[in-house]
C-alpha cells in the first residue's frame, strides 16, 4: 500500500523536475538574444524616454547631475507652444498624414492585384513576373531615391514622356504647391472660406491641412508605392495559395462570377494577411525618413517634412534633444493608436441575424419531405 501511494509522488516530482530543466534550458538558449535586445533596444528606448522629459543638451551623460527634469515642457513645445516648433510639427504631421492616406491604400490595392495576377495557373512565366515585381523592394532606398530625383527632375524622363502627350510637366521636387489646391485653382477657387483659414491645428490652418500633398511629396508617394508593392505581393500570394480550390469550385457551382468570387470568397479569407499588410504599411509610412533625408531634406517649403525627419533635425541639427525625443514618442503613440483602431475595424464580427435568415431552410420546406415520405407508405 505504501509503495502504491509513493509511486505517483515520484512520477510527479520527476515530471516537474523535467519541466524545470526544460525551462532552464529555454532561458539559457534565449538569454543571448534577450541580452542583445535589452542592451541595444530596451535601454536606448528608456534613455530616449528620459531625454524627452529632461533638458539634456547632448553633452555628457543624460543621467548626470546637471541634467534636470522638465516634465512635459518638450511635449508642450511641439504641440501647444505656439511657436515655430509647433508649426513645424503640425506641418510634418500634415505632410505625413497625406502620405499615409494615399500610400497605404494604393500599395495594398496594387500588391493584391499583382498577387492575384501572378497566382493564376494559366499565366506563363509566373516566376519571372514575381521576380520582376519584387525586385524594386530589394533595391536600396537611397539608390531608388537618387534614381527618382533623376527621373522626376524638370528635364527628366517623366516630363519628357508627358511632353509627348502635350502635358507640360511640373518641376516636381521644387514645387511646394498642394495637389488639392492646384485642382481647386483650376476651377477658379484660389482661397478658402474664413472658417478654414482662421482656425488652426498645431499652428497650421485647416485650409492648409486640406491642401493635399505637395507636388514634391506626390513624387515620393509614387516611389513608395513602386518600391513596397512587391513585398506585400508575396504576402498576398502566400495567403492565396492557402485558399483551397474546392471553395472556388463551390462558388462557381453556385453561379458566382469572377468578381463575386473574389469579393465574397477570396477577400474574406485574406483578412489576416490584409491586416498584416495594412499594419506594416501603416508603420512604414509613418516612419519615412531615408527618402526625405536623401532627397529633399524637408523642402521645398517644408512640404516634404515628416515627423521622423523633424525628430532627427531637431535633435542632431538644432541640438534640441528633448524636443526631438518628444516628437519620436508622439509619433510612437500615433502609430500604436492607429494600429489599435485598424485592428478594431478589421476584427471578426458575428454574423447578423438578417444574414443567417438567408441560409435558414423554411419550416414548410423541412416538413415537405416528411409528408412525401408518409404518402409513399
Amino acid at each position: 500500500m505504501s509503495a502504491l501511494s509513493t509511486a505517483p509522488r515520484r512520477a510527479g516530482s520527476s515530471s516537474s523536475g523535467i519541466r524545470r530543466g526544460e525551462a532552464a534550458a529555454g532561458w539559457l538558449f534565449t538569454a543571448p538574444v534577450l541580452i542583445i535586445l535589452g542592451v541595444f533596444l530596451l535601454v536606448p528606448v528608456l534613455m530616449a524616454l528620459w531625454v524627452s522629459f529632461s533638458d539634456w543638451t547632448g553633452r555628457g551623460s543624460p543621467f548626470s547631475s546637471n541634467v534636470g527634469f522638465v516634465g512635459l515642457d518638450n511635449y508642450a513645445a511641439v504641440t501647444t507652444g505656439g511657436g515655430l516648433a509647433e508649426r513645424d510639427f503640425g506641418t510634418a504631421l500634415r505632410n505625413n498624414a497625406w502620405y499615409v492616406l494615399l500610400v497605404v491604400p494604393l500599395q495594398t490595392a496594387l500588391s493584391l492585384f499583382l498577387a492575384v495576377l501572378v497566382n493564376r495557373a494559366i499565366l506563363r512565366g509566373r516566376g519571372f513576373f514575381r521576380t520582376a515585381f519584387y525586385f524594386p523592394s530589394v533595391t536600396s532606398s537611397v539608390a531608388i531615391t537618387v534614381l527618382w530625383l533623376f527621373l522626376f527632375s524638370s528635364s527628366g524622363a517623366i516630363n519628357e514622356v508627358l511632353s509627348w502627350l502635350g502635358i507640360n510637366g511640373p518641376n516636381w521636387f521644387s514645387d511646394p504647391s498642394g495637389v488639392v489646391h492646384n485642382l481647386l485653382g483650376a476651377v477658379g477657387v484660389t482661397s478658402g472660406p474664413t472658417f478654414l483659414t482662421d482656425n488652426t491645428l498645431l499652428g497650421v490652418s485647416w485650409w492648409d491641412w486640406l491642401a493635399g500633398p505637395s507636388v514634391a511629396m506626390s513624387a515620393f508617394i509614387l516611389m513608395a508605392v513602386f518600391t513596397t508593392s512587391g513585398t506585400f505581393m508575396l504576402l498576398f500570394i502566400a495567403g492565396l495559395q492557402n485558399i483551397g480550390g474546392d471553395v472556388q469550385e463551390a462558388a462557381m457551382m453556385d453561379g458566382a462570377n469572377g468578381w463575386q468570387r473574389f469579393w465574397r470568397v477570396t477577400l474574406p479569407q485574406l483578412k489576416p494577411v490584409l491586416f498584416t499588410v495594412l499594419t506594416l504599411g501603416l508603420i512604414g509610412t509613418w516612419q519615412v525618413f531615408d527618402q526625405i533625408y536623401t532627397g529633399t531634406q524637408g523642402g521645398p517649403g517644408k512640404t516634404t517634412l515628416t515627423p521622423a525627419y523633424l525628430s532627427y533635425s531637431a535633435a542632431f541639427l538644432s541640438q534640441q534633444w528633448g524636443q526631438g525625443a518628444a516628437i519620436a514618442f508622439v509619433l510612437f503613440v500615433i502609430i500604436v493608436a492607429l494600429t489599435i483602431l485598424q485592428r478594431f475595424v478589421l476584427r471578426d464580427r458575428p454574423v447578423s441575424r438578417r444574414r443567417i435568415r438567408q441560409y435558414e431552410v423554411p419550416a414548410t420546406v423541412q416538413k415537405a419531405p416528411a409528408t412525401a415520405k408518409g404518402g409513399t407508405r
